[in-house]
């Protein structure tokens, strides 16, 4: 069916309407009698050839006299002339016209391309210099404003000039007046053994200490500062917190405003008033494991981890109380402590220490 399409496109394009629908019987009539008449054209024209071969033998044989002839006749030359040789000629000439035009259009073709990409590359350096034109422009109108501004910061610069060498003087006073009062809180500070560690709106740091740094002679045996936290709120109250010390004060103290320093009063004398015992406890705890609570003088002696000693510090030790054995527990269970016999009659703390790591009865 392709092939009749095909022809009738050749011959006639009217008639492919005709043929539109395959399934019209005319059509499909049609199309049989087209096949049947083009094979009938291609046997007639085999047909047609032998015909003329036949002829052509029989007009050859007609002419020759004997057989002996027929073996000694040369071959008849091709012919030279003729629509055959003419029409090879004409294609042979309109392949090389096509192959040309080919040529020729592909050449075309390129250098409408090559054009084509030298118009997107112009159109491309247009915009771009367009571009360039309107930051020109810009930069020209910026430097403008820019010159007007710095013509503005001279005048300013020299008022400020001006001012500047005034507030220089007021600060070189200032100054002066900021180290004389340095040295002033530092006097008052060494006197006072308060030491100011950071100070802002919500929150202040200051530092207890129970002697002045200068003293050298005996700073192996000085105790360690007491560091405290007074954070204030919004309530106009404070709340004062210990946050490194040898354990002056377990929990935290909260008051009014107007309550801190006799607060702070307090926690001095407290931690000055038992400098001595918490100097003792430091050193002591640089060699046994030992645990200070001050709310109910009593320090917790870990011997092992199964045996614990507790003992009982009155209140003036070392001066005027006593540092006394309560228990011993293993356990749990109470353990007999009749034969701990310390060799000094007014034990230390230290004494006790060293003879419960050295009994040999717990």
């Amino acid at each position: 069916m392709a092939e009749v399409s095909a022809v009738l496109q050749r011959c006639d394009p009217s008639l492919l309407s005709l043929c539109g629908d395959s399934e019209q019987p005319d059509c499909v009539e049609a199309s049989k009698m087209f096949l049947y008449l083009t094979d009938s054209r291609r046997l007639q024209k085999v047909l047609l050839r032998q015909l003329f071969v036949l002829d052509s033998m029989t007009s050859l044989l007609e002419d020759l006299q004997s057989a002996q002839q027929l073996l000694t006749l040369a071959c008849p030359p091709q012919p030279d002339g003729g629509a055959r040789s003419r029409w090879k000629a004409l294609k042979v000439e309109c392949r090389q016209e096509v192959e040309e035009t080919e040529t020729l259009l592909r050449s075309l073709q390129e250098r409408i391309q090559r054009i084509t990409e030298r118009r997107h590359t112009l159109t491309q350096l247009i915009h771009q210099l367009t571009s360039k034109k309107h930051l020109f422009e810009h930069v020209e109108e910026s430097l403008q404003k820019a010159h007007n501004a710095l013509q503005l910061c001279d005048g300013q610069l020299t008022q400020l000039r001006a001012e500047s060498e005034a507030a220089l003087g007021h600060l070189i006073g200032w100054q002066r007046l900021r180290d004389e009062l340095q040295v002033s809180v530092a006097t008052a500070q060494d006197v006072m053994h308060i030491k100011l560690l950071s100070f802002n709106q919500s929150e202040l740091s200051v530092e207890l200490r129970t002697r002045p740094s200068s003293d050298h002679n005996e700073s192996s045996n000085e105790l360690e500062p007491l560091k405290l936290s007074v954070t204030w709120r919004h309530d106009d109250h404070f709340r004062l917190q210990v946050l490194d010390g040898a354990g002056v004060v377990e929990d935290s103290v909260s008051g009014r405003r107007c309550e801190l320093s006799a607060a702070l009063l307090d926690v001095m004398q407290l931690y000055v008033g038992q400098a001595d015992l918490l100097t003792e406890i430091q050193t002591l705890r640089s060699s046994f494991a030992i645990d200070w609570r001050p709310a109910q003088r009593l320090l917790v002696y870990l011997k092992t981890a199964s045996l614990v000693c507790h003992l009982e510090v009155e209140d003036g030790y070392p001066g005027n109380g006593r540092a006394r054995l309560l228990s011993v527990c293993r356990n749990g269970e109470t353990v007999d402590t009749s034969g701990l016999k310390p060799q000094k009659t007014d034990p230390r703390l230290t004494d006790w220490l060293l003879l419960l790591h050295s009994s040999p009865l717990i």
